[in-house]
């Protein structure tokens, strides 16, 4: 069987056993490289479509976010307003995100959810309206936020000591976030310059996750990453909404629509879709 045709019988297999879009495309394109690297027969490979299918649904298991009772609010936003050169990003946004909650932000590109997690972690200043958070913050930018030539390592212990944790805390801190995200950063010699974009949203994530805050800000924290390590994102991330953090996420994957606890439309005007 020529590849093309067994991945389109895959992708249509993984679809019927309820893969979101987003994992069956990642297995996809994981598949296609390894298929190019070992070329051959995908039937002698990996075996039929549906054989496949099936063990990677088994392995992944069902992906729900479970339902919690929130506790207080984390996050308060009230009338926010942002404008960039006159130009409005943020109009009269409001909403509140209670500690055991995932909140999600989504939205147009250009409709201001980086801009608003920024003004949330105190990064930003507004042009009007009001925000309060109760407890320590944890961001995860989409980009940037990391040093082009310090390794994994050396990122805990820096922003280890900015959480006042010591340097073997930090590390072990970091080790055991990172290594449920199926990643060992204490012995990736890399520097940062060196490591793929998937692996610089899990350095981000780990860094956020530090000292244990209160808040979690993080903007399209799994992009890049590969479908075990978004399953293991969103396992790790409902860990800690469980141990009662509050997090307020951009991401623009359909899948996380049906993995949080409330749902917040930005645009002109904002409105929350679901809770």
């Amino acid at each position: 069987m020529r590849p093309e045709t067994w991945l389109e019988q895959l992708s249509h297999e993984l679809a019927t056993r309820g893969l979101t879009p987003v994992d069956v495309a990642s297995i996809v394109v994981e598949l296609q490289g390894h298929l190019t690297e070992a070329g051959g027969d995908p039937l002698g490979v990996f075996g039929s479509p549906a054989e496949y299918a099936s063990r990677v649904a088994a392995s992944i298991g069902p992906v729900e976010a479970p339902v919690r009772r929130p506790g207080r609010p984390r996050i308060r936003v009230r009338d926010l307003a942002m404008s960039y050169r006159r130009r409005p990003v943020l109009r009269g946004v409001s909403l509140d995100v209670r500690a055991g909650e995932v909140l999600l932000l989504v939205g147009p590109n250009g409709a201001g959810k980086s801009t608003l997690l920024r003004i949330v972690a105190g990064l930003t200043r507004p042009t009007s309206g009001h925000v309060a958070v109760s407890g320590p913050i944890g961001y995860a930018p989409q980009s940037g936020g990391l040093f082009e030539h310090l390794t994994p390592a050396e990122h805990l212990v820096l922003f280890g000591r900015g959480r006042g944790l010591t340097r073997a805390r930090a590390q072990r801190e970091g080790q055991h976030i990172a290594a449920q995200l199926g990643w060992d950063a204490m012995s990736d010699g890399q520097v940062v310059g060196e490591l793929s974009g998937g692996t610089r949203q899990k350095l981000n994530v780990v860094l956020a996750g530090l000292g244990d805050p209160d808040v979690l800000l993080l903007d399209e924290p799994y992009q890049g990453l590969d479908w075990e390590s978004t399953r293991r994102f969103w396992e790790l991330l409902w860990a800690w909404r469980d141990a009662g953090r509050a997090a307020l996420v951009v991401s623009h994957a359909h899948d996380a629509l049906d993995r949080v606890d409330a749902v917040m439309e930005l645009g002109v005007p904002s409105r929350e879709v679901a809770r």
